[in-house]
């Protein structure tokens, strides 16, 4: 009986240990994909504003 306890208690700590694991990894994906869209936006913006600043020369920032 303690062994049987004992051992589905360790297989359900791994279990959660497993998925934590997995959780993790697909947190750090999201992390790193939304990090390239602002970097992406970023470079839009940059391109608009360069081009506003050509068709309007004379306008302030």
């Amino acid at each position: 009986m303690f062994e049987s306890r004992t051992r589905d208690t360790i297989e359900q700590a791994l279990n959660r240990l497993q998925t934590a694991t997995l959780l993790a990894a697909q947190l750090e994906t999201q992390v790193f994909e939304t990090g390239q869209s602002v970097q992406d936006l970023s470079r839009l913006v940059e391109t608009f504003l360069a081009e506003q600043r050509q068709q309007n020369p004379e306008s302030p920032e």
